[in-house]
């Protein structure tokens, strides 16, 4: 369980493929608090530790996160949001976040507006996931307030010190993001769909 409040960005150091799998390696200044089959979320996708060895870590990704998330698209020296499981008795700082990615989006609009950035998002129909203005969205793990929501396209604000301490710096129109949808909004619409 994570919260969407992104604690370091790292860099992919390393890349392999093994079969349908892929093994990152990450270099991170979190790394030497880190153990073996700990839980840490990528870009929002969460992936557990399978090595540690000075400055990084490795984890890896089987081929249904891989076809379902942006991890594929990732490349030596790419930056990636992190953020370690929730502590029992911590503050909820952002949202209740679990790690699974619903679907990607493509970054359709960048704005600047006067001191912080509007990103606007749009994603495909057909697996009928849904945002709600002011609801909850994770964006490559960053726990969000939806503005603007329309039918497959919403918007978000950004302020300055999440444009500066996450992803969204580097995030351009056209790139492919990682969404994971208010799993209390999945579970109400769910609940519906089965009256």
């Amino acid at each position: 369980m994570f919260t969407g409040i992104i604690e370091e960005v790292g860099e992919v150091s390393r890349i392999e493929t093994e079969g349908g799998n892929m093994h990152f390696s990450i270099k991170a200044v979190m790394t030497p608090e880190l153990k073996i089959d700990q839980s840490v979320a990528h870009n929002g996708v969460c992936l557990t530790v399978v090595s540690i060895a000075e400055n990084e870590y490795t984890v890896t990704a089987v081929a249904e996160t891989l076809n379902k998330t942006n991890l594929n698209s990732l490349k030596k020296g790419a930056p990636v949001n992190l953020e370690r499981g929730m502590k029992l008795g911590d503050r909820l700082d952002g949202h209740i976040v679990q790690g699974h990615v619903d679907q990607t989006a493509l970054c359709k609009k960048v704005q600047e507006k006067d001191g912080s950035w509007e990103f606007s998002f749009e994603y495909d129909p057909t697996l009928q996931n849904i945002t709600i203005e002011k609801g909850s969205i994770t964006i490559n793990g960053v726990s969000l307030t939806v503005v603007n929501s329309r039918k497959n396209e919403f918007s978000v604000a950004i302020i300055p010190y999440t444009y500066e301490h996450t992803t969204f710096k580097n995030l351009t129109e056209g790139d492919m993001v990682n969404l994971e949808f208010d799993v209390i909004g999945k579970y109400v619409k769910r609940i519906q769909e089965l009256k």
